[in-house]
Parts: structure tokens; sequence; C-alpha cells
């Protein structure tokens, strides 16, 4: 075939064959798919564990408000607790023994009342924590309320529980107040130029 002017065409210059428009764009939509599924199937995978960590941390925070959800209230019902063991501190042993049939019974019945609370506490995981005496002073569960000079006990040891401390799980709800022994100072031994002097 000639043109107007009577020359022949070049046969590559004037038709494209798919091999001459590159292997690129044969190539081309099956490779964007492949790029397109590639960051679909990251997306999930992404949204997956964003999913599997929101039902870790939500079973957790459930976990915890069911254990530590009391707190506030239980703090308010230490007040009765710390009243009644007061009530029931005041009266010395023997006055219980000759009290009346009537007094007595009503001081059975704090006791009762008492106990029953602890009990009730518990059930809830609120339990005490009460040091005993010549314990080592703990800051994380005590707090000091005075220092008591007493050679008998260590430096630093529990001298005297002045109130009772409470735990709500491994947590704590309210410290024990105590008071903290403390060594009295050792008298100085004389030195020998103390000695001599005397002399």
């Amino acid at each position: 075939m000639t043109d107007q002017n009577g020359h022949s065409p070049d046969p590559q210059a004037t038709t494209e064959t798919p091999a001459a428009a590159g292997p690129a764009a044969a190539s081309d939509p099956g490779a964007a798919l492949v790029k397109e599924a590639a960051e679909y199937r990251d997306r999930m995978l992404r949204t997956l564990a964003e999913m599997e960590n929101l039902r870790r941390r939500t079973e957790r925070e459930v976990a915890e408000s069911r254990a530590y959800g009391v707190a506030a209230f239980a703090r308010d019902v230490l007040a009765v607790a710390d009243n009644m063991d007061r009530a029931l501190q005041a009266l010395r042993a023997e006055l219980k023994e000759n009290a009346d049939a009537g007094i007595k019974a009503l001081l059975d019945g704090v006791e009762l009342t008492e106990r029953e609370l602890l009990k009730v506490l518990e059930k809830h995981g609120v339990r005490k924590s009460d040091p005993q005496q010549g314990d080592k002073f703990n800051p994380n569960l005590h707090q000091a309320m005075y220092e008591v000079p007493d050679p008998t006990l260590p430096n630093g040891t529990v001298a005297q529980l002045i109130q009772s401390g409470y735990m709500i799980g491994d947590r704590m709800l309210r410290p024990a107040l105590v008071a903290v022994a403390k060594s009295p100072p050792k008298a100085s031994e004389p030195s020998a130029s103390d000695n001599a002097a005397a002399d």
C-alpha cells in the first residue's frame, strides 16, 4: 500500500501490536487487582487485631468493675464498722461480766451485727488487713500516726493498731492507722578521757 505521495508506509510506525504496547499495559489490570486485594487483606487483619484488643480490654474492664465497683460504697460502710468496733472496745470485759442479762444481750447483738457486717464485706471482696504488734511497718499497707519509744520492739515495727485497714481484691481500700515503735536513744558509754577526768 502506498500513500498519496507514493511512499509505502512503515508497518512498525503506523500500527501498534499488543506486544509493542508493553507488558505493563497488558498486566496492569491484574496487578492493580492483586495490590487492591493485598490492601483489603491488610485492613481486614488490622481490624481483626483491633477488635481482639478491644475484646480483651472490655473483658478486663468488666472484671475490674465487678471486683472494684463496690469500693466507694465499701469506704462509706467502713465508717459504720469502725464505730461498732469502737463501741465494743470501749466496753471492758469486766463490765460485760458484771452487766445484767439485758445489757449482755445488747452487747451480744452488737458483736453479732459487727461479725455479719464483716462477712458481707468479705463476700464482696473487702477484707480486714490488721497488722500485729511487732510486724514490720509497710508504707503501702500502713499509715504511721505517731512514734512510740519502746525498747521491747524493733525500730520501725508496728507498736499499736489505731484503726483497721481494709483491702478490696489485691488493692488497698484503706490503710491501717498504726503507731510505730522507735528505739530510745542508747546512753553513750563513758569514754577513756571521761574516766581520766573523773580521777
